[in-house]
Order: C-alpha cells, then sequence, then structure tokens
C-alpha cells in the first residue's frame, strides 16, 4: 500500500493523506471523495502510513504538475498566504501525452522583416546580457520591435516565450502584430475565450507548435514546454496584481520564474514602477519615431468641463480630427482640494492625502488612522473655497454631447467595454473615425492605438496626487504621461492638463527617470522598494467577532521587534458586503521577518495581502 499527501485543488484545507494500491508518480492530478463528495488533488508528497483510518484515491488523471510547478506553488502558499491547494489551482497541468511525445523540429525558417535602429539594437544585447532587466522605453521608441526580434530569436533556437500584458491591453491590434510577423505560432490566451477556443489553444501549447504565448497574468501559469523568455509588457500596471486570493503579481511571480527556471526575464515600460527601476538593470531609450510634436497646455481648475476644455474640443472637431479625455477611475471617497491653490489636505504622520468621511464629518488617513475635523479653510492659503467634487465619464460625456451638439462622443471604461469584442469594435470605430470623441478612464492610456487622435485632455490628476497611498504622485505622472503618448502618432497634438499642479507635471512629464531619482529620497525608510508592507484584513457579520480577532492578532504582533505595526482598526469602507472589515498594516526591511510574524499569530479570519497596492 501506498500512502501520498494531497493538496485539495482551489481548497484552503492542509495537505490530506490517501491511500492507493498503484504507485502514483508526484504532481498527479487524481480524483478523491471527502464528505460524500468528489474532488480534484495534486498528489504533492509520498509518505508514511498514518496512525488514522485512510480512504482510497479514486481515480488517477492524465494530467501532471512538473516539478517545477510545484515548487512554484509552495513559494505562492508561503509568501503570499494561501494553501499549496489554491496556488495549484492557478496553473494548468501538463498533459501525460504531451510529455510523452517525441520532440520533433516543428520549425519553419523565418523570414525576418523586423529591422532595429542601432539604438533598439544596442538595448537588445543589453537584455540578452542580464537575467532580469527592464527596458524603459519612451512612448512610440520601439519597445515593442524589440520584443519582436527577441521573440523571432526564440524561435530560431526552438525555445518558447511568454509575453505578459494588462488585461485591457490584450488588444486586436497587438493581435494583428505577432501574427502578422509569427502566423500560427502565436497563441493568445485570456479570460474571454470560449472553451472551444481554450482548448484549441491548448492543443498547440501540448503538441509543442505555439511558439509565443500572450495573454494576461493567467497566462503567466500555463504548461509551457522550453519556455526561455518572459516579457512583462507595461509591468507598472496594478491589473497584474491579483485581488483575490492568492493575492499574486504577476510581475513578481515573473521575475521569481526567471529565477526557478534559469531563464530571461524583460520588464517593459514608458513608466516603469520604482520597485523595478531600483531592483534591476535597466536600458533607456529614448525619443520615438513619430515625426509630430505635443503642445501640454495647463488649465488651473477643478475637475470639469471648462470654456477652454470646450473651445479645443471644438476646434478639434471642425478640423475632422479625433480627441480623448481621461478622467481618473472613481476612487470610493472624495479628497478635500483647495479650489484656489489646488492642496490636498494631508496627513502629519504619514503625507498623503486624507479622505472624507462625510458620516463622521471628518478626515481619515487610510495609512494610520489618523482622524481630524474637516477644516473650514485651506491650511495653505487660507483661503474657505474648499472642494470635494469630482466628475465621471458618464456625466463628462453627456456635458459634451450638451455644449458640442452633433458630436459622436462614446464612453470608454469598463463600466461600457465589458467583453474582449465591445473592445474590438470600440476600438475598430474610433479609428474607422466613426467616433469623434472618447471619454475614459484608465483604458485610455493602456497602450491602444489611437491614429488619429490630435487632442488629450486629463483632468483628475489632483484627484491622484492626493490619494491615500504611498504611490500617488508616482501613479498621477505615470498616467499623464501615459494618456499624452495616445496622442500625436501621426500629426502635432495638444495634451490639456487640469491641474493647480503644474509645476510638479512641467518638471517631470518629460524626465520620468528624473522624477523617480527623486522620489527614491521621499520613500527610503518608509517604503517600498526600501520596505515591505503587508496588510491583514479581517471580515465578518459581526463586527465585534472582527475587531476582536484583530486585536488578538494585534496582540501577538506586538512581540515581534523586527516588524512596525504601522496602523490598525477600522477599515477606510467599513462595511462590504454586509460584513464590518478591520485591518493592520504592517511594515518590515525583510520579507521573510512578517511572513514568520503572520505565520506565528495568523488567525482564521485574518486575510493577508502581502504587497499591497490597495489601501481603499
Amino acid at each position: 500500500m501506498n500512502y501520498y499527501e494531497l493538496s485539495l485543488l482551489g481548497s484552503p484545507l492542509p495537505p490530506l493523506i490517501y491511500k492507493s494500491y498503484a504507485e502514483i508518480n508526484i504532481g498527479c492530478l487524481v480524483y478523491l471523495k471527502l464528505i460524500n463528495r468528489d474532488h480534484k488533488a495534486v498528489v504533492i508528497s509520498a509518505c508514511e502510513e498514518p496512525e488514522f483510518k485512510t480512504s482510497d484515491i479514486l481515480e488517477v488523471d492524465s494530467f501532471i504538475y512538473s516539478s517545477k510547478q510545484l515548487e512554484l506553488a509552495r513559494f505562492i502558499s508561503i509568501y503570499y498566504f494561501c494553501s499549496v491547494g489554491e496556488a495549484l489551482a492557478l496553473m494548468v497541468p501538463f498533459s501525460f501525452r504531451a510529455l510523452e511525445q517525441s520532440k520533433e523540429d516543428l520549425q519553419v525558417p523565418i523570414h525576418s522583416e523586423i529591422v532595429l535602429s542601432s539604438k533598439q539594437e544596442e538595448a537588445l544585447l543589453f537584455l540578452k546580457q542580464h537575467n532580469t532587466s527592464l527596458l524603459f522605453g519612451d512612448t512610440g521608441s520601439g519597445k515593442t520591435e524589440i520584443y519582436m526580434k527577441l521573440f523571432e530569436q526564440m524561435i530560431a533556437s526552438g525555445k518558447r516565450s511568454l509575453f505578459l500584458m494588462p488585461e485591457i491591453s490584450l488588444t486586436p491590434q497587438m493581435h494583428k502584430r505577432l501574427e502578422f510577423h509569427f502566423k500560427d505560432r502565436v497563441v493568445m490566451w485570456h479570460s474571454k475565450l470560449t472553451p472551444l477556443q481554450k482548448k484549441k489553444s491548448l492543443e498547440k501549447i501540448y503538441d509543442g507548435t505555439a511558439y509565443i504565448i500572450a495573454g494576461p497574468r493567467s497566462a503567466l501559469f500555463l504548461p509551457i514546454k522550453d519556455l526561455a523568455l518572459i516579457v512583462v509588457d507595461e509591468e507598472h500596471d496594478d491589473s497584474y496584481k491579483s485581488s483575490s486570493r492568492p493575492r499574486y503579481n504577476a510581475r513578481d511571480i515573473a521575475i521569481y520564474m526567471g529565477k526557478l527556471y534559469g531563464i530571461n526575464v524583460v520588464l517593459g515600460s514608458a513608466t516603469p514602477s520604482m520597485n523595478s527601476f531600483v531592483k534591476f538593470p535597466f536600458f533607456r531609450l529614448k525619443g520615438g519615431h513619430f515625426n509630430s510634436s505635443k503642445e501640454l497646455i495647463y488649465e488651473r481648475s477643478v475637475d470639469k468641463l471648462t470654456p477652454l476644455i470646450s473651445k479645443h474640443l471644438r476646434t478639434t472637431l471642425e478640423k475632422k480630427e479625433q480627441s480623448i479625455v481621461f478622467l481618473p477611475t472613481r476612487a470610493n471617497f472624495k479628497y478635500l482640494v483647495c479650489a484656489d491653490c489646488g492642496y490636498t489636505t494631508k496627513c502629519v504622520f504619514c503625507s498623503v492625502g486624507m479622505s472624507i468621511h462625510q458620516k463622521s464629518n471628518a478626515l481619515k488617513c487610510h495609512y494610520c488612522n489618523f482622524m481630524q475635523a474637516i477644516p473650514q479653510k485651506c491650511s495653505e492659503c487660507e483661503s474657505h473655497e474648499l472642494v470635494s467634487s469630482r466628475v465621471g465619464t458618464a456625466e463628462m460625456v453627456d456635458n459634451i454631447s450638451s455644449e458640442l451638439i452633433g458630436a459622436r462622443v462614446e464612453q470608454f471604461d469598463r463600466d461600457i467595454i465589458t467583453t474582449a469584442n465591445k473592445l474590438k469594435k470600440a476600438l475598430s470605430r474610433f479609428n474607422d473615425g466613426l467616433i469623434d470623441i472618447f471619454v475614459g478612464t484608465q483604458m485610455l492610456s493602456k497602450g491602444h492605438d489611437y491614429h488619429g487622435v490630435t487632442l488629450a485632455v486629463v483632468l483628475g490628476l489632483d484627484n491622484m496626487l492626493g490619494m491615500g497611498d504611498y504611490r500617488a504622485r508616482e501613479k498621477a505622472l505615470s498616467t499623464l504621461i501615459q494618456v499624452a503618448g495616445r496622442s500625436g502618432r501621426k500629426q502635432n497634438a495638444t495634451v490639456l492638463v487640469q491641474s493647480f499642479n503644474e509645476e510638479f507635471f512641467r518638471r517631470f512629464v518629460d524626465n520620468y527617470e528624473g522624477f523617480l531619482e527623486e522620489e527614491k529620497e521621499y520613500r527610503k525608510e518608509l517604503y517600498p522598494p526600501y520596505k515591505k508592507l503587508c496588510r491583514i484584513l479581517f471580515s465578518h457579520k459581526n463586527g465585534l467577532k472582527a475587531q476582536d480577532e484583530m486585536n488578538k492578532m494585534h496582540s501577538t504582533l506586538q512581540n515581534y521587534p523586527n516588524i512596525e505595526i504601522v496602523g490598525f482598526g477600522k477599515c477606510a469602507i467599513e462595511r462590504v458586503s454586509n460584513k464590518y472589515r478591520f485591518e493592520i498594516l504592517l511594515r518590515a526591511n525583510k520579507s521573510t521577518d512578517i511572513i514568520k510574524a503572520i505565520h506565528a499569530s495568523k488567525n482564521t479570519l485574518a486575510e493577508v495581502d502581502m504587497d499591497p497596492i490597495d489601501f481603499g
């Protein structure tokens, strides 16, 4: 009789012991019965016969998780505080049939049409010389051509590449570019594929005819043989971070996989994250292949459709050219902004914007929970004109349509663009000239090519600057650069920025590297990449129980001198789905110190978010 430890796929339960007359390979997918229900599980190790009675493994499937996948799952379970079964549920196993097939030369010679400039060739050589590196390239500087050349060289050597993009950047445009160069060697993978499309894509991955696999973070866990390269495009994008357990960051997992598999990892962005800029060697690719120029105009105003914006929109419309209007994603809380000087009220302890809590008539810091009464005047200029109004995309569409009669205005955000097909159609209508003005949120800045845009209007940057987030300046500046980069692709363009902080944006909009160097000093001793942060959430229908569990864990965590408890108490959003929420925010020099402390003091109600990006 053989005894094995099994992890139930997708279950938070610890490994269970089952028996089998036959020997089973480690990593095999099996079926078992638990509490009168059939479950899928993975064999993670052989073990001795236990002292208690065990049940039989019912069936062995024809799929297996590789040793590398098991090792990756163990890392995810430890670092992101989930079970091995939950980590393995992210992954697609290998097929026994595919593994047993003899490796054939499935290559077709590539007739290269990708020609790089001398600077791009220099960047290509740099990326190949480093295990993990950052391609820091301006919008339009040719990052994608360098990726294509890397993929081409991988195919020539019989190796495979993984191309990660943020979910919404999985555009028809990128699919067309990949297929134009690499034909049927490309497989696209994302959540919007039908079951039949997923089956066909997996068949190409299993039989080895797929040499480039492109998709969002879920593509990271596909069973790719001979993987030699991972490219993470727009590596700064928050959508690489999962908002549900396991709360992993795909960019960071890609970097870990690079070490685990001994392969190259390339991170790319026009506005790289501070983490990547500090941690990895980078190649600076400046300029663009567009001959057009951009004029930036700043307007001191709170978010609204002003006469200046209307005038520029009307002029662009009369010239039969297109415009995009950006507003930041609607936040849960409004921030108090002075209408005269643009100052946002900040926490005295954390130097981050404080949020308005109307019910308690107070401002609150979402880091340390410091609260103060809502001030009656600006602490900077003593003006009484304090406002917290924010305008949304739907309202802006109505405002523009009322102002510019006959203009074809469309909303472009997650409320409207809910499927890949809707995204494809909206982009096609815009690029075919059937839409005059796109009004949208972060989706506007996600790497889409808008051929005829000569005016970009950017609102809400002051709200982003005032957010209760240590990355507020980074996110606001990055957003401006990314949105501005969508305009002026074919001809000269105007970028109209509504902000009271012209000095900050003007100083760094063409010098993001200079901003990152300055931001380093602000982050040291306080925030990533110099410190590790961890957020622990407690949620329950009984608010007293959630609070009690938080207090118990908080008391235990105080015994660990290597970690700092930054703050604890009610969450910024106190109740979600009829559950009361509390939190603890930790800071430490090393993640291992946080991991040890939490593993020693964690309770069943604690939901751990390592390296959090959301503090709302």
